[in-house]
């Protein structure tokens, strides 16, 4: 075997090497970057439902309001006979 056949076989095994070693980091950061969304998608949901609970809260307790000041009025307000 020469000795550039041998520097030839060198480097195709180094590229090699490295190209198989790029691809598998590569697949490995993909992988945890998917990891990554689907917790923060899970993370988003859990937000989305505390949110709608909030809403619903809320609007419970407007509507209990809006009732009081209702009844409120009606009893505050002085009924006139002529």
């Amino acid at each position: 075997m020469s000795a550039v056949s041998k520097v030839v076989l060198g480097v195709s095994v180094v590229l090699t090497l490295s190209t198989v070693t790029a691809v598998h980091l590569k697949q490995t950061w993909d992988r945890q970057r998917l990891h990554e969304g689907v917790v923060r998608d899970l993370e988003r949901l859990e937000r989305k439902k505390e949110n709608l609970r909030l809403l619903e809260e809320q609007r419970t307790l407007t509507r209990q309001l809006e009732d009081e000041r209702r009844r409120s009025v009606h009893r505050t307000t002085p009924t006139t006979e002529q």
